[in-house]
């Protein structure tokens, strides 16, 4: 769904709530850089602005603190801040601001909470000493703390700077201030005389404390490209926004909102926002930086020669890419990661804000929405037609037309008379259904929900601290205070079966416009001047408030079943710790080529920032897609963690069979590739869970060195044994694909080998787009095919070895009983294989002692050898001592010809046995 502007509030008052057509998103209707005060402010400031002094650096509690005061103080206004600098295990360094509580300000600043996990702070390191020095010729002292083995953290008191060096030397990683623009908007009373009023579009912004914004520069070293800060519709390396040769650019804006046909290429903010940046170089280092602060952020990547005539020199000689970040509100609460690996960088982030979900089997698989899927017999009838043409799907999807007048936890009795039938006989089908919930209230005196809520006194006030009321897709609406934990608990008790009537243990949650989407609110949110619990102002945690939304939901489905089962809940809008609670998606795209091409750095950029489980409606939300870029859409979506088709109730109906018998054959491969696969996603899921390594990573996170990589956004890595290529445009014959590494890849589809190191043109069909399988990886698929996952769970493995120039390979598999949290007691099987020596072995990888356990009589029905240089005819199974043949047989089980490959077939060994396979 998406923005309606203020012609379709017109019509939902005097059509009778009819929903008005499609409208082109306007750039007009939101606010630039220049309409938004605090960042003309900040944009307008030059190096060397900043005169703050760090005074009486010490020890306290474990921390390095600091009081920083302006040098040559004359405006009284100005009152010292309070900096504390917190050093944690593996290499992470935690700098906090803010102004000092004894000094009285006017109200506390807002830190947000529930993000950082309480465990983090078990892992914080007691500093016992600080060593001064003088650094880079300057006058006054510089304050080092150790930070690891191999890196310092530094204050700079004169001028004030903070940035992490490599021990041994002075060469840096990570700064902030180093060019002095550091600015902190300290809160105060208004003067008689003052109008601290902000207008846009008839809107009025009443700033009660002023203004109270922040900024600052931070510098990445020894890099050549910066990513990350979702979310925006753009290049996955970041371009510069400022600066010679720089075209006139906006900041990267992160402000959640309902952006109605998003464009393609822009820094504008869309429906998330994760103020977390990685950088990337040839040196290899890896570094992060992340601000936790709610409050609307902008933030320019300024381009070489941004400062030449600033008269500040540089450090030193390394190359340096220097970014700009500004904030509304909050507090200066920022961490620093040093990596030095990609992988490393992502762990220490999710140190910080928390793993992500690992979701239920069945959500991983294919998932078919619309809105809307009309009544109980279009269900029945989408159902039976996916089985008719041999379709699998997991997941059916009910948009907000399937309530009763938009009131959520409801059915509309006429079109839905019986859900819990309709979820039962997709149920008998290993199916499930989810229907969306979204924030809006409806504002009914008969509606249970609204009255409660009012009662309470659990909604969002406006400035004169009434029931915030507001305009979305049922008219008049209030919306819950999900920061409040109290309110949270509320809304999860929702989700019981004796709250949400109609609903049964195989329903799951979809939060839609949960940024929040106002209709009637400037830039069609909430006015920044809404109060929350302790009168917190929405300007402060308005980035956060889909995130509180989605946690809520997501406990709440955990509380349904007891404890059980895993919950999934699909949001639009998220912030830094949303993967610990669902899915994502990218929100409201187009069917254009443009629109296929973006959705896979928005995908990378997700990934990098924690958020693993995401994808891109398959088709375009928005538009009618001609069969070609349909195909092409499921081709690649088939790849996405998340993969959902979705379409506008005003587009025509595009189910897979709808599009001739090619087409429904095209599309039917593409989708069982993804089911062939799920094996695989789903350790990669575990793998995610794990460690925060996305399931879907850029080339560079595998191939770090190699620059060619870098810039590379058109293709991606499924783990680290699969390489995608998408084909973006009409028509093609060719795709120009770089294969990184020294090693061979092999074609997915032929088992044939391509060198590495160097970009293939390839010819391509309308069959397939290209993928390859890395030498010296094995992957595991499941080859038969069934109306869905929940029906796979018993069925057969395959092994895909693909082997290297020294024959050799090795990968996992990951099994569980796919919906329990009893894989968090040691219930699941994890294997490793290797081949080496002309042997393949299966070890346990599961930590034994004191667990419990999960058996499964899962076998490999076949092992597949690619690049195999042996001249064996037969191989020993041990421990059963059973001869076996090796013979050439099918890659693929399914899907007309395909090429032979050396292949033992029935080997019967058990996924959860220890085996070795010896090629004799």
């Amino acid at each position: 769904m998406s923005t309606l502007n203020f012609i379709s509030l017109f019509f939902l008052l005097f059509l009778t709530f009819q929903t008005p057509p499609v409208l082109s998103w306007k750039k007009d209707e939101f606010r630039n850089c220049n309409q938004t005060p605090f960042c003309k402010r900040a944009r307008s400031r030059q190096p060397a602005f900043s005169s703050l002094t760090a005074h009486q650096v010490t020890i306290s509690d474990g921390d390095l603190t600091a009081r920083l005061i302006p040098k040559n103080q004359t405006d009284g206004q100005i009152k010292p801040l309070i900096l504390s600098l917190s050093i944690y295990q593996d290499g992470i360094a935690r700098l906090k601001i803010d102004e000092d509580p004894t000094l009285n300000p006017p109200k506390k600043r807002f830190e947000v909470p529930d993000v950082v996990l309480p465990e983090f702070e078990s892992k914080k390191l007691y500093l016992q000493r600080l060593s001064t020095e003088s650094i880079d010729g300057d006058v006054g002292p510089s304050s080092v703390v150790y930070l690891s083995d191999r890196f310092e953290a530094v204050v700079r008191h004169d001028p004030f700077e903070v940035y992490v060096r490599r021990k041994g030397g002075n060469s840096r990683v990570l700064s902030l201030n180093s060019h002095g623009l550091f600015d902190f908007e300290q809160l105060r009373v208004k003067d008689e005389d003052e109008d601290w009023g902000e207008r846009f579009k008839g809107h009025t912004d009443t700033r009660p404390y002023g203004p109270q914004s922040i900024s600052f520069d931070v510098s990445f070293y020894d890099s050549d490209f910066v990513y990350g800060i979702p979310e925006h519709a753009t290049s996955f390396a970041l371009k510069p926004t400022r600066g010679p040769n720089v075209e006139e650019s906006e900041p990267y804006r992160l402000f959640n909102l309902d952006v109605f046909e998003y464009i393609h290429d822009s820094p504008f903010g869309l429906y998330g926002s994760i103020p977390f940046m990685l950088s990337h170089g040839k040196s290899g280092q890896t570094s992060g930086f992340f601000w936790l602060n709610a409050a609307e952020m902008q933030i320019d990547v300024l381009g070489e020669g941004w400062n030449a005539e600033s008269g500040i020199l540089l450090p030193s000689k390394q190359k340096t890419i220097d970014t700009f970040w500004m904030s509304e509100a909050g507090i200066v609460d920022t961490f620093f990661f040093v990596g030095p690996s990609p992988k490393d960088v992502v762990r220490q982030y999710i140190s910080v804000t928390g793993k992500p979900v690992m979701p239920q089997l069945f959500a991983t698989a294919y998932h078919q929405c619309r809105w809307n899927y009309r009544d109980e017999e279009d269900v029945e009838q989408v159902d039976s037609n996916f089985d008719e043409h041999d379709i699998p799907y997991d997941v059916l999807w009910l948009d907000i037309d399937h309530t009763d007048g938009k009131r959520y936890f409801t059915w509309d009795r006429v079109l839905f008379p019986n859900p819990e039938e309709m979820q039962r006989k997709l149920a008998a089908k290993g199916r499930h259904m989810v229907t969306i919930v979204d924030p809006h209230i409806k504002r009914d005196d008969s509606y249970w929900l609204h009255k409660e809520a009012t009662q309470k006194g659990y909604y969002v006030k406006d400035a004169t601290e009434k029931d915030y009321d507001g305009w979305c897709w049922p008219g008049s609406s209030s919306y819950l205070d999900m920061v409040n934990p109290e309110i949270r608990s509320w809304w999860g008790d929702k989700f019981s079966y004796e709250n949400y009537a109609g609903s049964t243990p195989s329903l799951y949650i979809w939060n839609d416009m949960n940024e929040p989407s106002v209709f009637n609110g400037p830039e069609v949110t909430m006015p920044r001047d809404a109060l929350h619990l302790a009168s917190i102002e929405h300007r402060e945690l308005h980035n956060a408030y889909g995130y509180y939304f989605h946690m809520a939901t997501s406990d709440g489905l955990v509380k349904r079943e007891h404890g059980k089962d895993r919950p999934f809940v699909l949001s639009r809008a998220f912030f830094a710790g949303s993967q610990r609670y669902g899915a994502v998606w990218t929100g409201d795209n187009t069917a254009d080529w443009d629109q296929l091409r973006v959705s896979v750095p928005m995908i990378l950029t997700l990934g990098l920032t924690g958020m693993t489980f995401s994808g891109a409606d398959v088709g375009g939300f928005f538009g009618n897609p001609d069969t070609e870029l349909l195909v092409r859409w499921y081709q690649l979506g088939a790849y996405y963690p998340f993969f959902r088709a979705h379409a506008h109730h005003d587009t025509k109906r595009r189910e897979p069979w709808l599009f001739g018998e090619r087409n429904t054959e095209l599309i039917r491969a593409a989708i069982h590739v993804r089911y062939t696969l799920l094996p695989y996603f789903y350790t990669l899921f575990r793998e995610a869970n794990s460690t925060g390594i996305p399931v879907v990573r850029p080339l560079w996170m595998e191939f770090p060195s190699d620059e060619t990589t870098f810039k590379n956004d058109e293709a991606f890595m499924v783990g680290n044994a699969l390489l995608v290529q998408g084909i973006y445009t009409e028509r093609a014959k060719h795709a120009l694909v770089y294969l990184p590494g020294k090693e061979s890849w092999y074609d997915m589809r032929t088992g044939t080998a391509v060198k590495g190191g160097i970009t293939h043109k390839l010819e391509v069909s309308q069959e397939y787009i290209p993928a390859f399988q890395r030498a010296g990886t094995i992957i595991p698929r499941r080859d038969r095919f069934r109306r869905s996952s929940t029906q796979m769970v018993n069925d057969p493995f395959t092994l895909v070895v693909a082997l290297n120039s020294s024959q050799a390979a090795e990968g996992e598999l990951y099994v569980d009983d796919g919906k329990s949290f009893e894989f968090l007691n040691g219930a699941f099987i994890h294997r490793r294989f290797c081949f080496s020596n002309g042997q393949l072995t299966s070890v346990n990888v599961v930590p034994t002692a004191g667990k419990s356990q999960f058996s499964s009589d899962c076998i490999i029905e076949r092992i597949i050898l690619l690049g195999y240089s042996g001249g064996s005819k037969g191989a020993m199974i041990q421990p059963a001592n059973q001869k076996t043949e090796i013979e050439h047989a099918p890659l693929r089980l399914q899907g007309g010809r395909s090429p032979a490959v050396v292949t033992i077939r029935k080997p019967g060994v058990r996924i959860a046995d220890d085996w070795m396979i010896k090629f004799l």
